[in-house]
């Protein structure tokens, strides 16, 4: 079978000047892709900004043959979103690949979360990636073609202590997720979610030594595929690391149903638990109108 290549593909990234983002970048750059390396250049808390990590990541791509622009903007911001996807049109004429990548972590307890802490974590994760996807989108409708990844985490799915902020982000782009495959698929635009774990800067003071077995090189062929053009799946969520790639799926039970006109009774739901909480002949519903 032929090599999977991306020769004419535009691919924005977000949160590309390291880590994930600079693997997807590398990857993609190599098999032809023309790439917008976006990343803010701040701290690991989103505090701060510099344009060298992106500008490292361009000189990569170009050192080796490939093609690259830098972009710096937040994309916590609807202007900002905005900016990165005018950068791939300014550069290159339009885009096909979006891969929502850019994070931060400020993690606390649920008793001990701020305000402040809780909302910047949803600005950067959840509403930075529809931010930046939403204007790819429509460019991607009116060329009948799109690839869309976007980042959630085994916090996000199953959560985690600590990671109030974090997990509840997490957790709402598998909900983007769907919604972009659903209104997408009619113009050919697929959109998946991926839960990596990895060594990056976010993590790596957790992971110790066991970091050199989750290289952020093991997550790159994944995203890969998800944004290459033969790929058939969308509305679907992976979980990745270390060399394992395995598909995470939300479903629905069978269950119990009360006889027909009769409200039950709480007891009625205590008798029936087994019945209720049983994942016997599960299915996995493609759309709210399917569950």
């Amino acid at each position: 079978m032929a090599d999977i290549r991306y020769d004419d593909r535009v691919a924005v990234i977000t949160g590309a000047g390291g880590g994930l983002g600079r693997s997807y970048a590398l990857y993609l750059a190599a098999r032809g892709a023309k790439v917008v390396v976006n990343d803010l250049g701040g701290g690991t808390d989103g505090a701060g900004g510099d344009s060298r990590p992106a500008d490292a990541v361009v000189q990569e791509i170009r050192s080796a043959g490939g093609e690259a622009v830098a972009n710096y903007d937040s994309v916590a911001t609807a202007s900002g979103g905005e900016s990165i996807i005018a950068s791939a049109v300014e550069a290159f004429g339009g885009v096909d690949i979006v891969i929502n990548n850019a994070g931060i972590l400020r993690d606390a307890s649920l008793a001990k979360m701020t305000s402040d802490n809780f909302d910047v974590l949803i600005d950067v994760h959840l509403k930075g990636a529809f931010y930046v996807t939403q204007p790819a989108f429509r460019l991607m409708k009116e060329r009948g073609y799109g690839r869309v990844v976007y980042t959630t985490s085994a916090a996000g799915v199953f959560g985690n202590f600590g990671q109030a902020n974090y997990a509840a982000a997490k957790m709402g782009l598998v909900g983007l997720s769907s919604v972009t495959a659903i209104e997408g698929a009619r113009y050919n635009i697929k959109s998946n979610v991926i839960a990596p774990i990895a060594r990056t800067r976010l993590t790596e003071d957790l992971m110790g030594s066991l970091g050199d077995a989750f290289a952020p090189e093991y997550i790159a062929p994944l995203v890969a595929y998800l944004v290459a053009e033969e790929c058939p799946y969308s509305h679907e969520i992976f979980n990745v690391g270390a060399g394992r790639y395995a598909r995470i799926f939300v479903a629905s039970a069978p269950g119990w149903h009360a006889p027909e006109g009769t409200v039950p009774a709480v007891e009625d739901i205590r008798d029936n638990l087994d019945a209720i909480y049983s994942t016997d002949g599960f299915t996995i519903p493609g759309s709210a109108t399917e569950a």
